[in-house]
């Protein structure tokens, strides 16, 4: 589903601060799978994330998806393979709203709104008619046992259901590939096994999730399909 061929990505070019965040990475992410990138901090993983999910571009190599859902390519081309490694900004914006959920370490919830508020926020550039996401959005906080705060500011959560709103939310254009970045790093022990029991639901129910973090109970997960380990903008271990 998706594939990195020789992927670099490098910053400031050419100048005195150049710094090589990738360094020709390649590998294969299936459909279905639980991927975890484990590694210390600036060791490449949220880079890698980062033009996994269309938020950057790579300085060369090639990213390709499989079986995405766009506007810009005919039906009938959807199973076949597209190269993102250059495509303009409006059609990443495109692809990563339409493919990808995200959830963040610092879950970027919007003060001052609801609950539900939030959750639906991903959905509106997608021209769904409200009632529709209104719904879908009501039964995801239902399905995460937290729909009695649908109306509740987000600040007054807990941090366990701040979680729970970010994964609603990610969820709510059913993304076919889930991103997660250092996801449990505000998350105490108990937490995060139950953040863990919730993705790993994902994966059982045909996701294709992707996590880096260097927090042992997400990459001790026994259900990962791969845990790859990063160093220095390199994977160490394992290479697809």
């Amino acid at each position: 589903m998706i594939d990195l061929f020789e992927v670099s990505r490098i910053f400031n070019a050419g100048k005195p601060n150049q710094f090589t965040a990738l360094d020709r990475v390649s590998l294969t992410i299936n459909r279905g799978e639980l991927t975890i990138l484990k590694g210390p901090s600036g060791s490449g993983k949220t880079t890698l994330l980062s033009l996994i999910g269309c938020m950057g571009r790579p300085t060369s190599g090639r990213i390709r998806l499989n079986g995405i859902k766009t506007s810009f390519m005919p039906a009938a081309e959807a199973s076949q393979e597209l190269d993102i490694s250059s495509l303009p900004e409006r059609f990443l914006t495109e692809i990563r709203r339409n493919n990808f959920g995200f959830i963040f370490q610092q879950f970027n919830l919007v003060r001052g709104i609801s609950v539900l508020e939030n959750v639906m926020l991903p959905a509106y550039p997608g021209g769904e008619k409200f009632d529709t996401f209104r719904s879908r959005a009501l039964t995801l906080l239902d399905n995460f046992g937290i729909s009695q705060k649908s109306a509740t500011r987000v600040e007054l959560l807990s941090g366990g259901e701040m979680q729970r709103v970010a994964i609603a939310r990610a969820l709510i254009n059913q993304p076919e590939v889930i991103i997660a970045d250092e996801p449990t790093a505000h998350l105490d022990s108990k937490l995060s096994i139950e953040f863990m029991k919730l993705i790993t639901g994902f994966r059982q129910a045909g996701k294709t999730v992707i996590i880096a973090s260097h927090d042992p109970i997400v990459y001790g997960e026994p259900l990962a399909d791969r845990v790859i380990e990063m160093r220095d903008g390199q994977m160490v271990t394992g290479q697809s």
